[in-house]
């Protein structure tokens, strides 16, 4: 592209129309494009935002990864000790885990159920950190004590000391005939995470589960926390092999990857939509284009005569139609990457401001919009937007540069 042709590019951007439709659709165009990459910025970096804190959140309280051996496990303690040889690997703890009815004043509510030992349990969960009301210490064996989460005590209305009827979806056949296996609980403490575990997880003690499920000395395996999350599959997979025992094998990424798989393909179809805010930015593009190479028929004869290539005559409108829509991504980001880092304290300054909650977090879990931006995703937003827009520019282009000098000037 020559000097001349950036130069004339440049200057046709800058310079007033004769036409003001011409001039609103260009203003309309770059604002377009602007718009579009500002809200693709802000809304990818609070989907990481809001994947990041869910993993921290879930991924603290669930377990990295479980051993067993089929169907049940008696000696988990060589489990145990297997996997803590491992160097990425920070605890392991025993459980037994199913599903159970929950039932008090009338009310009742389905729960997972996962009987744990409360000592080693602080090996590969926080739960314990997050108790807002009693003791975890108070889950003692042949207690039957309960630990819940707050959502799921609120909507059974339950406190500390209140008895809740234990429902598993088992019979036991009696003289009397068949009746589900239920047991009292006494309600011992309540934590508050602020993921989905809050109302849909209950523990009891693992001496309790072994009675209520009637496994004897056996439980359903060993659970294991890592270091890194990420290395959880191979961490696995080197216990596996070191066990002399047939053990089965499962990490996180089996047991909540729908969970992530479903964030990122919103992500990605969410990216999708918002990328049409460019595209039709674009055709904007492309309809000032046009209006400006009639607009401009006179003076592209005139430079053709005065010895101007047609690779040159495109790369003028190429220019400007390059400057537009850069100068709306350019823009877009100036404005979309503030507002992205900031937009937490932005939304709790609305919230002082309105006297409203604009997220419960009953409801979403979070008091705050979480952000965080990521450069990948900055760069693949500005990239898309300028390939865009550059696709945008050779069809106007290409028809400048295929008008006759004579043609243009004949009626002039």
């Amino acid at each position: 592209m020559s000097n001349l042709a950036r130069f004339i590019g440049l200057r046709y951007t800058r310079a007033k129309s004769s036409h003001q439709f011409l001039s609103f659709v260009s203003g309309f165009s770059f604002i377009g494009m602007m718009l579009g990459v500002m809200a693709l910025v802000i809304v990818l970096s609070v989907m990481n935002g809001f994947d990041k804190e869910l993993k921290q959140r879930l991924l603290a309280v669930i377990p990295h990864g479980f051993i067993a051996t089929e169907p049940y496990t008696e000696d988990w303690q060589s489990l145990a000790k297997i996997a803590k040889q491992q160097s990425d690997v920070t605890g392991a703890a025993p459980y037994i885990e199913g599903f159970a009815l929950l039932s008090h004043r009338g009310l009742n509510m389905d729960s997972a159920l996962v009987a744990v030992d409360p000592d080693l349990e602080r090996e590969v969960s926080i739960i314990d950190q997050h108790i807002i009301a009693g003791d975890m210490a108070e889950l003692q064996a042949g207690e039957y004590g309960i630990v819940i989460g707050r959502i799921l005590a609120q909507r059974l209305r339950a406190n500390i000391g209140d008895k809740i009827t234990l429902t598993l979806p088992e019979v036991s056949i009696t003289p009397a005939g068949a009746f589900p296996r239920s047991k009292r609980f006494t309600v011992v403490a309540v934590f508050k995470v602020g993921a989905q575990v809050d109302q849909s997880l209950a523990m009891i003690h693992l001496q309790d589960g072994k009675k209520l499920f009637k496994l004897g000395n056996k439980v359903h395996g060993v659970r294991v926390a890592f270091n890194d999350i990420y290395q959880a599959e191979a961490g696995l997979k080197a216990i596996q092999a070191a066990s002399p025992l047939n053990t089965v094998t499962k990490s996180w990424a089996q047991t909540q990857g729908s969970l992530f798989q479903a964030m990122k393909m919103e992500k990605i179809m969410i990216a999708i939509m918002l990328f049409l805010i460019v595209a039709v930015a674009a055709f904007n593009v492309i309809t000032s284009l046009v209006l400006m190479v009639a607009d401009k028929r006179s003076d592209i004869a005139v430079l053709r005569t005065m010895g101007m290539s047609q690779r040159q005559v495109m790369a003028v409108f190429v220019t400007q139609g390059m400057a537009l829509g850069g100068l709306g991504i350019l823009l877009g980001l100036l404005l979309g990457l503030p507002l992205a880092y900031w937009i937490g304290d932005l939304s709790q300054y609305i919230e002082s401001l309105s006297g409203q909650q604009l997220f419960d977090p009953d409801i979403y879990f979070i008091a705050e919009l979480p952000s965080e931006v990521r450069f990948q995703d900055v760069l693949i937003v500005s990239v898309i937007a300028f390939v865009i827009t550059l696709l945008a520019t050779l069809y106007p282009a290409y028809r400048a540069s295929r008008i006759e000098p004579a043609e243009a000037l004949r009626y002039e």
